[in-house]
C-alpha cells in the first residue's frame, strides 16, 4: 500500500440526516467530492493504492440527529476489508451505555478504535464522569482519536452554528487524560490551531499521544508543525485526509511538494500508522 489515511468520514445511507453535516464541510473546504457512497469511496482508495480508517460520529445528545450506527461502519469495513478498518463512535453523554457499546463494537463488530469530537459532542474529555469510557478503551487496547483545535463544523456561520471551540484545547483536556491513562493510546486529530504548540508539547511529553495531520493541506502547515513533524515527532505523526472534506489526492500532492527526507516521509505516510494500528505486524 502507498499510505494509510487515518481520518476518513464514512458515507452514510442516502437521505440520512447525518450526511448533511459532512456535505456542508465539503462545501466549506471547497472539496469536489463527486459521488459520496461507500462504493465510490472504495474505488477511490483502491485506485490511489491507499488503506484507511473509516468512522462516523455519534453526537445525538447535542444535535438530536440519530447516529448512523457502529454496525453501519463495521459493515462497510468488513465489505471492503482490503482497503479499510473501522473505528467506533459513541456519545459520551450516554454514560454506561456508551461504555457497553464500545465493548460491543470492538468485541462483536471488529472495530479497532474510538472516534470522538468534543466540539460537536460538547464535552471536556478530562471530566471524571467520562473516565469509565477511557478505562474501557485502555482495557480493550484500542486507540482513541479526539478532534483537536478549531473545526470546520459550523465555520463561517453566525455563532459558528453554536459549536464552542473550547472543548478541543489540548491542554488541559487531552493532556490530563493522557497523564491519567498512560496505557491508553491517544491520537489528536488535525493540526490543533490555535493551540498548535500545546498539541506539539503534549505529543512530545506524553509517549502515548500521537498527531494526525488531517483537515489541512500540507502547504498550509505552520513552520513549527513541519519542524517538529520531521524531527522530534517524526515517529508520532500520521497522514490523514479528512475525506470527503479534503480529498486524499489533494493532500498527498501538496505533501509531495514539501522538502522532507524520504525516510521521514515514509514514516508519516505509512510506517507510523502501520505500527500504531498493528497492520501487517
Amino acid at each position: 500500500m502507498r499510505a494509510i489515511d487515518i481520518h476518513i468520514h464514512v458515507p452514510v445511507p442516502e437521505n440520512h440526516p447525518a450526511g448533511a453535516e459532512t456535505r456542508n464541510l465539503a462545501g466549506y473546504f471547497r472539496s469536489a467530492t463527486g459521488e459520496w457512497t461507500p462504493e465510490a469511496m472504495y474505488e477511490k482508495y483502491r485506485a490511489l493504492d491507499l488503506f484507511g480508517v473509516i468512522f462516523a460520529i455519534d453526537a445525538e445528545t447535542t444535535s438530536g440527529v440519530p447516529y448512523v450506527g457502529n454496525d453501519w461502519v463495521a459493515g462497510i469495513a468488513q465489505k471492503y476489508a482490503d482497503r479499510f478498518i473501522g473505528f467506533a463512535s459513541v456519545d459520551p453523554w450516554k454514560g454506561k451505555w456508551a461504555v457497553q457499546e464500545v465493548e460491543r463494537a470492538v468485541n462483536s463488530l471488529g472495530l479497532r478504535g474510538l472516534k470522538l469530537h468534543p466540539n460537536t459532542q460538547a464535552f471536556f474529555p478530562n471530566e471524571r464522569r467520562f473516565y469509565p469510557l477511557w478505562e474501557k478503551c485502555a482495557e480493550l487496547g484500542i486507540p482513541v482519536l479526539f478532534h483537536s483545535g478549531q473545526t470546520g463544523v459550523g465555520a463561517g456561520t453566525p455563532g459558528g452554528g453554536g459549536f464552542k471551540l473550547k472543548y478541543s484545547q489540548p491542554i488541559p483536556y487531552i493532556d490530563d487524560v493522557a497523564a491519567d491513562f498512560p496505557e491508553l493510546t491517544i491520537i489528536t486529530a488535525h493540526p490543533a490551531v490555535p493551540w498548535q504548540e500545546e498539541q506539539l508539547s503534549v505529543a512530545l511529553h506524553k509517549g502515548n499521544v500521537y498527531i494526525d495531520l488531517s483537515g489541512w493541506s500540507p502547504k498550509y502547515f505552520r513552520p513549527v508543525l513541519l519542524q517538529y513533524a520531521t524531527t522530534l515527532l517524526q515517529d508520532k505523526v500520521l497522514f490523514g485526509s479528512d475525506y470527503p472534506a479534503l480529498q486524499p489526492e489533494r493532500w498527498l500532492a501538496d505533501f509531495d511538494a514539501l522538502d522532507i527526507k524520504p525516510q521521514v516521509r515514509q514514516k508519516i505516510l505509512l510506517d507510523n500508522a502501520r505500527r500504531l494500528l498493528k497492520i501487517g505486524v
